[in-house]
């Protein structure tokens, strides 16, 4: 069974493309969902947490996201941090999902997937990609968060030209190309090999 990433930068529309993907019988592990349910759950990855950003990473009303968010996004080498405490976490979760799965293949959604490493790990990579400005929009109206905030987070994601240099395969969700054709195509192709 293969391993196949699928990424792309914030507002790219990686989840609706993972749906299609999913209403096909693909299974999906959606590793940022993932990794915030560890981080509510998993008592260690708490006290990891809590001992490298400080008491206040988590309230009564469970993981402080907007305080985290305030450090990591403001200062690399703190997001950098932040992965490395998250990730083998996540890893660990993904290696037992992915023993459950029976499919010709299946996808790893992660956002950062060619920036932590996790490519690596994968068989072959999706890139979702569509324009900026068309993600900024898509983030505003989705999340209420501001122009700037989007930016900084950007700004933390590899550009597209980069991505599209090592991705397998690009799917286009520009609001001007159809989606299911681009999605079958890869998923025959996937189903073939």
């Amino acid at each position: 069974m293969l391993k196949i990433g699928i990424t792309g930068g914030i507002g790219s529309g990686k989840t609706i493309i993972c749906k299609a993907f999913g209403a096909l019988g693909i299974p999906v592990y959606y590793a940022d969902i993932q990794a915030k349910q560890l981080i509510h759950t998993h008592p260690a990855l708490r006290t990891k947490l809590t001992e490298a950003f400080g008491r206040d990473t988590f309230t009564n009303q469970g993981y402080n996201t907007q305080y985290v968010a305030s450090i990591v996004f403001t200062h690399p080498t703190e997001l950098q941090k932040l992965n490395s405490i998250v990730h083998p976490f996540v890893k660990a979760d993904h290696a037992a999902w992915f023993l459950r799965q029976q499919a010709p293949y299946t996808l790893y959604e992660a956002a950062v997937l060619f920036e932590n490493g996790g490519a690596n790990q994968m068989d072959q990579v999706i890139l979702v990609d569509a324009p900026e400005e068309l993600r900024i929009s898509r983030v505003e109206q989705r999340d209420g968060m501001s122009r700037e905030a989007i930016l900084s987070r950007i700004a933390n994601q590899w550009p597209a030209d980069k991505k599209r240099a090592m991705a397998d395969w690009v799917i286009e969700n520009n609001d001007k190309q159809l989606l299911l054709p681009q999605i079958l195509s890869i998923h025959n192709e996937l189903t073939e090999q």
